[in-house]
């Protein structure tokens, strides 16, 4: 609704009864004051924002507190760019009689100061969430709002302490809950901050640290949790800002980050980093291993440990002496000389970045050892060193560049190389692992090739960072022959140039950002807070991927022992532990808010059948339509009945390669389902998908992704989940 509009209330004919102004009224007044702060706080807002963009380029700290503020500028103009008066989620009105409190997706406060919306995330919100008839917590009454284009198109109160007075209260039989959950679905995640239920409140608010698992079923929340809690813990924990390291989500897909890319943003939160496995590796899709047993050796922790010392290899000194002639003098490399050049290597460096810094510590210890009685220039001795052949080639096998691909490749092509990095495999396994297309790369080598890369560092950094110098060195005297040229020129002593003397005034000239070392890699962190989607899927050495991003051992970790589609037979913690982590701690989800109970009550066999004990969650509503089985030939009849019936709302056909994705109908394989919803899923011959366990994973996710209505083709229709 354009801000100054009379009267932010659209309701139907059908709510009448809502719209009595005794119930409105209220809000009316409250809506049209927060209308008037938002037009003043956007006009501030963009001032400021101009002004620290305006603001001169500062070096050191005051050019990283300046981009932070540039960003949380921007960020919170965003999210008012984004809303109107639909900020606001709803009301709470508390039981010792004290004004209603408005909860927004952020704070606003009038000219005076009064709090107009309090943000989700503070404590005075949180009744909003957590209070129930059960805990009411102080709460006399609650409401939430939906919105449509600006206004509110309806609104549910609920009584949460007894004998509240319910005069302008409009009760409701059907919660906002239930409302919202039979809502049509829509290609990306649906904004559901107004209705968090206190059972996702209470995981969302928890602490930061350690790692919080999140265990639920099918439907029960998990992303939803996950992502709120990402937006929760950056607005209440000073250590998680971008400034400490920020945070990262990792989903299971890309299809999944397409479906929740717009939900922090509507959140509030610009700075948090989403990724998939395979893009924090940046080697793009890869084929699963075809041979079981090799995946399940890869897969080990002890195969990224194997990485350390098969770089180290790489970094050992060399243990002959090596005499040195150039035209101006002789020296002999001893090996107490490699072993302090090499030593000294910067361990926070990875072995190509640091390469350079050890070949200059070499060259200085040999210079040190020239008579100081020779009569040699410093630069020419250095430059008769730096490029001697035979010296040269020395130290470039003694610590040659490495590519991570070449290293990791090595071990499959070099038993002995593989023995020695890995002690802990059988001959056996040895021979198992040796390839001789060792490049032909499978999603399990992605770990191994993401610790060689981080471990070798880039190998243009050496070369950069010379030409960096070098630059810098250059303009550094061009600006001492420009400071020197001013100071001298004026003569006044009250002149502001005389206050800014040689490195003051060399500090102000020199404002480009193209002398600062290059960034680190978006994804390589380290980042204080790390979030992980379907967190069952992940292998012991994918774990280390995150873990090395993650040195706070900060983490959310989020997912379902049952839809891991090659087993996961321990717990939680037990898995937990063995990967390196200590500080553990264990939330559940039990209710199934998406899936309606006549999906489940077909799905649930499903993985039973398999996983006697899985966590199937229990679902709080009915559908419309019963599950329905028909013939493969009956796939496009039956979307063309659902487009034809339904306006709104998307479809998805599961495991059917001959359907290719169109308007509103996805298509998708099993295993890239995970984490999404639909409102109708069509599956294709799922008996077709194999036996034992993974074929059932796939098929109670695949049914669990419908949140209405859910068909099954079948040539047999006895072949029934």
């Amino acid at each position: 609704m354009p801000l100054g509009t009379t009267t932010v209330f659209r309701l139907p004919a059908s709510l009448t009864h809502k719209s009595d102004p005794a119930r409105t009224q209220n809000d009316e007044r409250r809506f049209a004051a927060i209308g008037a702060a938002l037009e003043r706080t956007r006009a501030e807002l963009a001032s400021q924002l101009d002004a620290a963009r305006r603001a001169g380029t500062s070096r050191g700290q005051a050019a990283l507190e300046r981009d932070a503020e540039v960003r949380r500028l921007s960020a919170r103009l965003g999210a008012l760019s984004r809303f109107s008066l639909d900020l606001c989620l709803g009301r709470i009105v508390p039981a010792d009689g004290g004004a209603p409190v408005y909860v927004g997706r952020i704070g606003l406060a009038d000219t005076d100061g009064e709090r107009l919306l309090v943000d989700w995330r503070t404590a005075a919100a949180e009744p909003f969430f957590a209070a129930t008839t059960a805990e009411p917590q102080g709460i006399a009454s609650r409401r939430r709002y939906r919105w449509s284009q600006g206004r509110i198109v309806d609104y549910w109160d609920e009584v949460l302490t007894p004998g509240t007075d319910t005069t302008g209260l409009a009760l409701d039989e059907e919660s906002a809950l239930l409302a919202s959950l039979g809502a049509s679905r829509s290609p990306q995640m649906r904004d559901v901050l107004a209705t968090l239920q206190a059972d996702q409140n209470a995981i969302i608010r928890a602490g930061s640290r350690g790692a919080l698992v999140v265990d639920g079923g099918p439907g029960t929340g998990k992303t939803v949790v996950a992502l709120h809690r990402a937006a929760y813990l950056l607005h209440a924990d000073p250590h998680l800002g971008a400034g400490r390291g920020g945070v990262l989500v990792v989903g299971p897909h890309r299809p999944y980050l397409d479906y929740v890319a717009d939900v922090l943003p509507r959140l509030g939160e610009e700075s948090v980093q989403t990724c998939t496995l395979a893009d924090l590796a940046g080697l793009g899709d890869l084929p699963a291993e075809p041979d079981p047993a090799v995946a399940a050796l890869k897969s080990r922790a002890e195969m990224v440990s194997a990485i350390e010392r098969a770089v180290s290899i790489y970094e050992e000194p060399p243990t002959q002496r090596l005499e040195v002639s150039t035209a101006e003098f002789d020296v002999v490399v001893t090996r107490a000389d490699w072993a302090r050049a090499f030593g000294g290597a910067d361990p926070a460096l990875g072995h190509n970045e640091a390469r350079d810094d050890v070949w200059q510590a070499l060259i200085d210890d040999l210079l040190a050892q020239l008579p100081e009685d020779a009569d040699l220039d410093p630069a020419t001795a250095r430059s008769a060193l730096m490029h001697d052949p035979e010296l040269r080639e020395a130290f470039s096998r003694a610590w040659p560049m490495i590519e991570p691909t070449d290293l990791v490749g090595d071990l499959w092509e070099v038993p002995a190389y593989l023995r020695h990095c890995a002690p802990h495999l059988s001959e056996e396994e040895i021979r198992l692992l040796r390839r001789s297309a060792p490049h032909a790369w499978t999603a399990e080598d992605r770990p191994l090739l993401d610790a060689a890369r981080r471990r070798l560092g880039d190998p243009e950094r050496s070369a950069a960072e010379r030409r960096r110098r070098r630059e810098l060195a250059a303009r550094t005297a061009e600006m001492d022959a420009v400071v020197t040229h001013l100071l001298e020129a004026d003569d006044d002593p009250e002149d502001s140039i005389i206050m800014l003397r040689g490195a003051d005034l060399r500090a102000a000239l020199d404002d480009d950002p193209g002398t600062q070392p290059a960034e680190g890699g978006r994804l390589d962190g380290p980042f204080a807070h790390v979030i992980v989607d379907e967190a069952q899927e992940l292998t012991d050495a994918e774990w280390q991927m995150l873990i090395s991003r993650c040195p706070s051992r900060s983490l959310t970790i989020v997912g379902d022992r049952a839809q891991a589609r090659h087993g996961f037979t321990e717990s939680w913690r037990q898995r937990l532990e063995r990967v390196g982590l200590r500080q553990i701690h264990e939330r559940a989800l039990a209710i199934n808010y998406r899936t309606p109970a006549e999906i489940m009550d077909v799905a649930a066999p499903v993985i039973r059948a398999e996983l006697p004990d899985a966590n199937v969650p229990t679902s709080i509503r009915r559908g419309a339509h019963p599950v329905r089985w028909a013939q493969p030939a009956e796939r496009d009849k039956v979307l063309r009945t659902w487009l034809e019936a339904n306006a709104d709302g998307v479809a998805c056909v599961i495991g059917d390669p001959s359907f290719t994705t169109r308007p509103r109908v996805a298509s998708l394989i099993p295993e890239q389902c995970k984490g999404l919803e639909f409102d109708l899923v069509v599956l294709h011959q799922p008996s077709g998908w194999g036996t034992g366990l993974t074929a059932a994973v796939d098929t109670y996710v695949a049914m669990t992704r419908a949140t209405d209505e859910l068909v099954i083709l079948e040539h047999r229709p006895t072949a029934r989940p």
